[in-house]
């Protein structure tokens, strides 16, 4: 039987399935070509892809744009492959063209949120609302960006673990960018109490700013009460830096400051209760 002489947009799955069988009974080397074609192909494929990324990344294209037209690109070839066999093994590829068309009609009502997490890369690359890099919050999760693929973002945890966030959510959605700036601000509260010299408290705090190599002088770092609490009066340290330099300055002012008040004999306080109890009278209900 010859596949140029079967229209396969006109049968139905079950009999071009029974069709194909038929064919392959009869054509059973060209049916083997066209395998070891595509298997061979696709490592081609891949080979051809890694040497046009390799040209890229000399070109200093951006990260992001790389890695995504990484995944498109593999995936476009492959499907250009497969349908250029069916070719060679005889099938009209108008037919297959039909049937790619009217399959692709519903899979898509089918996979509506693939598709719009398709747009939502192409969207991500045009308005490059974050890069790879990046260390972003979104739908409820914050990593550093490993990879912006086709149809999902990867980050990266600080404890290592990688989290897949739909591209259609990061469009359409909400999201922080810890990257965005080359500074940030370190914003800490610390609570001393009410009999504290609150005077000497803010030259420590003004010394341990100063002494940080890792702070930058402009904007000038701020130290200064912003609240009397119900047990302490609060000390807001607000403080610039490199946003790399983030994390490091904020562990290291929590500890610096907690070493200094107690040097300096500074009470860091904490919330008390006053239970007051008042004797009741006894009453004789027996009568």
């Amino acid at each position: 039987m010859d596949l140029k002489n079967v229209d396969v947009s006109k049968l139905d799955v079950t009999s071009l399935s029974e069709k194909f069988i038929d064919w392959a009974m009869t054509n059973g080397f060209k049916l083997v070509i066209g395998l070891i074609v595509i298997s061979i192909g696709f490592k081609v494929i891949k080979k051809i892809v890694k040497h046009f990324i390799a040209f890229l990344e000399k070109r200093q294209v951006d990260v992001t744009l790389i890695k995504f037209l990484k995944s498109f690109t593999i995936g476009a070839l492959k499907v250009i492959l497969v349908v250029l066999v069916f070719g060679y093994w005889g099938m009209e590829l108008s037919g297959v063209a039909t049937i790619i068309a009217s399959a692709g009609v519903a899979i898509g009502l089918a996979l509506q949120g693939s598709l719009s997490n398709f747009a939502g890369g192409f969207i991500i690359l045009i308005l490059r609302p974050f890069k790879v890099g990046d260390y972003i919050e979104a739908a409820g999760y914050n990593g550093a960006v490993e990879q912006i693929g086709v149809f999902y973002t990867h980050l990266a945890t600080p404890d290592n673990k990688v989290i897949l966030i739909p591209n259609g959510i990061l469009s359409n959605g909400s999201l922080t960018n810890y990257s965005a700036k080359d500074t940030r601000r370190v914003d800490l509260t610390f609570g001393v109490g009410y009999e504290a010299d609150i005077l000497h408290v803010r030259r420590v705090l003004k010394e341990i700013v100063k002494n940080h190599k890792l702070i930058i002088n402009y904007p000038e770092p701020f130290v200064g009460i912003c609240e009397h609490g119900s047990s302490s009066v609060n000390f807001a340290v607000r403080v610039w830096c490199k946003t790399e330099d983030y994390w490091t300055i904020y562990f290291d002012l929590l500890e610096e400051v907690k070493v200094r008040f107690d040097e300096e004999e500074i009470r860091i306080p904490y919330p008390q209760m006053d239970l007051h109890l008042k004797e009741l009278k006894k009453t004789n209900i027996d009568k």
